[in-house]
């Protein structure tokens, strides 16, 4: 693997497929000159092959020789010239017991860079404390900086994992890794753990080098199976492709398994044969894994068994795994993501709200932990929505550490499909006060661990990645695990500084690569919550199937709770305590009060916390309704922006991952008017409230397919009713006939974009034919399942709504415009419209 990975870093014949990431070892501008300023051998004290400081010595030799071409020497003393020296403290002060005095003092994993006239010494708090120092100085000079510097470097919280919802076989929500979109588990296959696990090697040392601490590999919905003797030793095998890099294993647990894998009658957590069937799990497991991070639990959530079974509290439940974890040194997170979707009506009760669950399940309890229990938070009350409020269950745990469940694979977000850089996201909502006892209160310093002096807190991020090579599905969505791994670190590092390095290790050191993707990726965000749910109204998706494209309407009525009560007339949660569910009044005086009033509550949260009319004014003087056809319209029309942007970096970038990223993006920029008009077209028509502008429902270049001419096609209408222009597509008469829809074109003559809009379900691969007075245009096939990863839908709707856009081509007033489509499986070639498009003009 090694020779492999040297082959790629330093470009011999090797594609720039995405595997290596960030960490490419792609050589500098004018490498040569800088080549005194580097060391010529490496020292590794007290180095164990198999364990980091022995790793970050094999990174320095192969980082130096990629990046400047400069091979060095390994060597088990000092030698003559420049050296660079890693190990931890404490090795280092035995070979200079002088030395200990001018140390830092340096937390777990904390590393000491100290950088002089070509001479590197690198210091771990620990051993994996070293190999993040390696890192880091790698990082550095990739990015052109060869000076001289002195670093220390403390991470901010202890915890800083990473949840992988791995199944262990195909099925699940989304295949074999629920809410991936980067293709199947690197763990598992068939029930069992793969054989070949060179790409969880690889995925740790991506983790370590931007300092992620454990891994948990498995699926929160836990399989009991993972516990069988055989997938223990499956799972031993994991840890030791993890361990050469400092990255721990965790494992999620089925709190039913002593009674499904068990064959005890209970799984009561106060039952002593269910205590001792839990420590024998954990003696057994340790006995394999003796450097096991611990457990990460989900109980009484969406149907998965917990302590409430048995009317015990989620402390019971979480203390069970924590007495038999502490023998071992491990610790036990527990999530707070607990609600009963069973009894959640909001036709039967107004005040029903599952964003007041957190608390209420958790209220009382924050002194019954045992001290190794790590309570995990999602950043806001629902579910990784486009916009939320931070959680006001991280000011209710004082006593009790806290991490912050932060999701880098984008579930409700364009799952990857969609650029959506998360970062300024995530800076927004760390740096939120929440002023417990009017003191300074922001969510970074609560899960530090500063503001309530607590030892066990820190990061949680859902990241989901597969076998594809790009890891995440998307080459430009890894600048999000990059970034969790950085501000999980410091979360005082800037949006756009952790963006510019990032760019640089992936991409290179050209500036227009850079100007172009901070636009974009900057950008990402605000346009996405644009065009998807603004104003806190969630992220409009299909709540109800793939959480992917937009269905507005099913954001009501659903047992799930992400509710927008939207009526004729009015729309928004009433969350207020005075006259609502009481959810403003979970959180401390001062940010309660905020909320609780309409004239403070910041306007991207007013339909989070209030219920209003579509006439409401905003503080920007527009109507709620006004602000929603404008912002779905901006939102995509800056999506548009992406792909000519993209097109400036042609050459600049190597062929292969220049074309996957603008695919994508030609994708986004036609998926984001999907979402415009879908949104747009539905609170129209439940309101009755025209756009001041005229937009709405008027798109003066389109084509109607079911008003064409039709020869083995017929009309469908569409459900639901807003995922079509004029409500109706047409599909093939059989799944066996041609169909093809014609039209005599009335444009003056001269060069158009020809836009067909289509969808493209997971039931078979249908093609279709663009025709231009009997001149074939273009052809495609609808095989967008294989093409991106985003969760596949059988059904004709906004979830599987694509387009298919031709540029400048020659028609004439009268030409004859043809659409053949053949349909496959089941998939019945559906067509919603065709758009003639003067050129530069978005629909």
């Amino acid at each position: 693997m090694r020779s492999l990975l040297w082959l790629a870093v330093v470009g011999l014949a090797v594609a720039e497929d995405g595997l290596a990431a960030w960490l490419r070892y792609a050589r500098v501008p004018s490498a040569s000159r800088h080549l005194g300023k580097l060391p010529s051998a490496v020292v590794t004290l007290n180095a164990t092959k198999g364990y980091p400081v022995h790793t970050a010595g094999q990174e320095l030799v192969d980082g130096i020789g990629g990046l400047f071409g400069k091979k060095l020497t390994v060597a088990k003393s000092k030698p003559k010239g420049t050296t660079a020296t890693v190990g931890t403290v404490s090795a280092y002060v035995d070979k200079n017991p002088s030395a200990a005095k001018g140390l830092p003092d340096l937390v777990e994993d904390g590393f000491y860079l100290k950088i002089s006239k070509g001479n590197v010494l690198i210091l771990g708090q620990n051993e994996r404390g070293a190999l993040y120092g390696a890192f880091h100085y790698l990082s550095v000079i990739a990015q052109g900086n060869v000076s001289d510097f002195t670093l220390t470097s403390n991470p901010d919280a202890p915890v800083r994992w990473v949840n992988q919802w791995d199944n262990m076989q195909d099925g699940g929500t989304h295949g074999s890794v629920e809410r991936g979109y980067g293709g199947d588990s690197i763990f598992f296959w068939d029930g069992h753990i793969r054989e070949d696990l060179t790409r969880a090697g690889q995925y740790a040392r991506l983790l370590a080098s931007i300092g992620i601490n454990a891994v948990v590999a498995n699926n929160v919905n836990a399989n009991a199976s993972i516990l069988t003797p055989e997938n223990m030793d499956g799972l031993a095998r994991i840890a030791d492709v993890f361990r050469p890099y400092g990255v721990q294993l965790g494992l999620s647990l089925n709190f039913a398994a002593p009674q499904l894998l068990g064959g005890l009658d209970t799984f009561d957590p106060l039952d002593e044969t269910v205590v001792n069937w839990w420590q024998g799990i954990a003696d057994n497991l340790y006995k394999r894994i003796p450097d096991m991070a611990g457990y990460l639990v989900k109980a009484n959530s969406e149907g998965q068994p917990g302590p409430m079974t048995y009317n015990r509290t989620l402390a019971d439940g979480a203390n069970l795994f924590a007495r038999t974890l502490q023998p071992h040194g491990g610790i036990i997170i527990f999530r707070a993501f607990v609600y009963d979707h069973r009894s959640l009506n909001q036709t039967l009760d107004w005040k029903a709200d599952r964003a007041n669950a957190a608390v209420n399940y958790f209220d009382g309890l924050d002194d019954k932990f045992e001290d190794n229990v790590v309570i995990q938070i999602k950043y806001g009350p629902i579910d990784f929505q486009v916009r939320e409020p931070v959680s006001p269950l991280f000011t209710h745990l004082r006593r009790t550490g806290a991490t912050v469940e932060l999701q880098i694979t984008q579930e409700y977000l364009g799952q990857q499909a969609h650029v959506v850089y998360l970062a300024p996201m995530w800076k927004e909502l760390l740096d939120f006060d929440l002023r417990v006892d009017s003191k300074p209160s922001t969510l970074k310093s609560i899960v530090s661990g500063k503001r309530f002096g607590q030892k066990l807190t820190g990061y949680a991020g859902v990241v989901n990645v597969g076998t594809n090579t790009t890891w995440l599905g998307s080459h430009l969505a890894m600048s999000n695990l990059y970034a969790y791994g950085k501000l999980a670190w410091d979360p005082e590092q800037t949006s756009t500084g952790i963006l510019k390095e990032w760019t640089t290790l992936t991409f290179g050191h050209d500036k227009l690569v850079h100007d172009v993707i901070t636009k974009i990726s900057m950008e990402s965000w605000p346009a996405y919550e644009d065009y998807s749910g603004n104003l806190g109204i969630q992220t409009l998706t299909d709540i109800l199937l793939g959480h992917y494209g937009p269905n507005p309407g099913s954001q009501d009525g659903n047992p799930w709770g992400q509710w927008t009560r939207a009526d004729d007339d009015t729309i928004g949660m009433d969350r207020t305590v005075w006259n609502g569910t009481g959810f403003a009044g979970q959180y401390p005086p001062e940010i309660a009060a905020m909320y609780e009033n309409i004239e403070t509550t910041p306007d991207n949260l007013l339909l989070w916390f209030h219920h209003v009319p579509y006439t409401q004014k905003l503080k920007s003087g527009k109507t709620v309704i006004q602000h929603f056809y404008d912002a779905h319209y901006k939102g995509s029309a800056t999506a548009q922006t992406f792909v000519t942007l993209w097109e400036k970096l042609k050459g600049r970038i190597d062929k292969e991952r220049y074309e996957h990223v603008l695919f994508r993006l030609i994708y986004q920029a036609g998926h984001s008017l999907v979402w415009r008009d879908s949104v747009n077209q539905f609170y129209f028509n439940k309101s009755g409230i025209p756009d001041e502008l005229g937009r709405v429902g008027n798109h003066k270049y389109r084509i109607e397919a079911e008003e064409m001419e039709l020869k083995g096609y017929k009309s469908y209408r569409v459900s639901p009713f807003e995922a079509a222009s004029g409500y109706h597509c047409v599909v093939t008469e059989t799944n066996s006939t041609v169909g093809t829809a014609t039209t005599k074109l009335k444009v003056p003559s001269g060069k158009y974009d020809l836009a067909v809009n289509y969808y493209d379900m997971a039931l078979g691969n249908s093609t279709w034919e663009l025709f231009v007075d009997r001149k074939l245009v273009g052809k495609w096939k609808g095989d967008l399942e294989y093409e991106l990863g985003r969760a596949p839908s059988p059904y004709i709707d906004g979830q599987t709504a694509a387009r298919k856009t031709f540029r400048g081509v020659r028609v004439k007033k009268g030409s004859e415009l043809k659409v053949v489509g053949r349909p496959d499986g089941l998939e019945p070639a559906p067509i919603d419209y065709i758009s003639v498009l003067p050129e530069g003009t978005v629909d």
